[in-house]
C-alpha cells in the first residue's frame, strides 16, 4: 500500500485559501472605493453595486483586475467584517444604511 505525501494536500489547501484571502481582500476594496465615494448607501445598492463591478473587472476609476463570480453572500459577509473592524458603521435610526 503507497500513500500519496501529505504536502500535496496541504498545497492545494494553502493556493485555495489564498485565493479566498485575495478574493475578500478585492470585496472589501470594492466596498470601501463605492462608500468612500458615496458617503452613505442603501446595502442593498451596495450590494448590487460591487456584485456589478466583480462582473466588470473594475476596482475604480481607471483600476482593472480580471473578473470573477462573487455572490450577495460574498459581498454581505465582507460587510459585516468591515463593520466589525470599525470600517463602516450603519446609521441608528436605518440599519440598511451603511456609511464609510
Amino acid at each position: 500500500l503507497r500513500l500519496l505525501p501529505r504536502q500535496r494536500y496541504l498545497r492545494a489547501e494553502r493556493a485555495e485559501v489564498s485565493a479566498l484571502e485575495r478574493k475578500r481582500n478585492i470585496l472589501c476594496c470594492l466596498i470601501t472605493r463605492i462608500l468612500k465615494v458615496e458617503k452613505q448607501l442603501h446595502i442593498d445598492n451596495l450590494v448590487f453595486r460591487v456584485i456589478d463591478a466583480c462582473q466588470k473587472g473594475e476596482l475604480g476609476p481607471g483600476l482593472q483586475f480580471l473578473s470573477f463570480c462573487c455572490h450577495s453572500v460574498d459581498v454581505l459577509s465582507c460587510v459585516l467584517h468591515l463593520l466589525n473592524q470599525g470600517y463602516l458603521r450603519r446609521q441608528e435610526e436605518r440599519p440598511h444604511v451603511l456609511e464609510y
